[in-house]
């Protein structure tokens, strides 16, 4: 695959992800959601941390939630200047089609996500108990580096309680599959799911041609 081809499929992974957040952001107030079925709905939530909601500061007791988010998002940079450069040197070296592919989508799902810590904080005001609206005239609702990533997809497969003849559960309230997420989330699942179920394909060397040079015999009659 070459970097063009690659390149396409960040832009237009940038772009859901980016216009997606941006619609949400300045349409839905913080909370705000809508039932599209019984297993999906579109609910806005903006997430300040790492995966599932956790913060810095909850691990690591000593560090307030400002300088966490800070840190937070510097490493998300430093990640995805590395997810970057790695894509940059497997298509240099014309690695498989597979792996170049798996790695643009990480690369252009980090890049959403770190879109919204850097510059959402500036470029949106708050959401709570209103709708957000882009560029403000009293200033974003964070500092650069500060910003929150919009998450909107629910698929909240089951929801309900559990039968009374489970062992253990039975007759409890359970519900499956919680975390909220947003386009880059995916295209970043779907990366790795493609590194790990298709390792083999991904890392397996191109073959190329050997060309065999014709040799003359040289029993050729003088």
């Amino acid at each position: 695959m070459s970097l063009k081809k690659s390149a396409i499929i960040i832009i237009i992974i940038l772009l859901i992800d980016q216009i997606s957040k941006t619609y949400i952001k300045t349409h839905f107030q913080l909370g705000d959601d809508v039932v599209v079925s019984s297993w999906f709905r579109i609910l806005f939530i903006e997430n300040d941390g790492m995966a599932w909601g956790t913060k810095l500061s909850d691990i690591i007791s000593f560090i307030d939630d400002k300088s966490a988010k800070l840190i937070l998002t510097l490493f998300r940079i430093i990640a995805v200047s590395g997810i970057g450069y790695w894509l940059f040197n497997v298509i240099k070296k014309q690695k498989t089609k597979t792996l170049i592919f798996a790695i643009s989508l990480i690369f252009a799902g980090a890049l959403g996500n770190i879109i919204d810590s850097v510059f959402y904080g500036i470029l949106f005001g708050d959401s709570y108990a209103q709708v957000a609206t882009f560029l403000p005239e009293s200033g974003g609702y964070a500092e650069i580096f500060h910003g929150k990533v919009v998450d909107m997809l629910h698929f909240q497969i089951y929801n309900g309680i559990l039968p009374d003849w489970l062992p253990f559960f039975g007759g409890t309230y359970f519900s499956f599959f919680d975390p909220v997420f947003n386009v880059a989330d995916v295209a970043i699942s779907t990366g790795i799911g493609i590194l790990i179920l298709f390792n083999k394909r991904a890392f397996n060397e191109p073959t190329k041609k050997i060309e065999i040079p014709y040799l003359e015999s040289s029993n050729n009659p003088t």
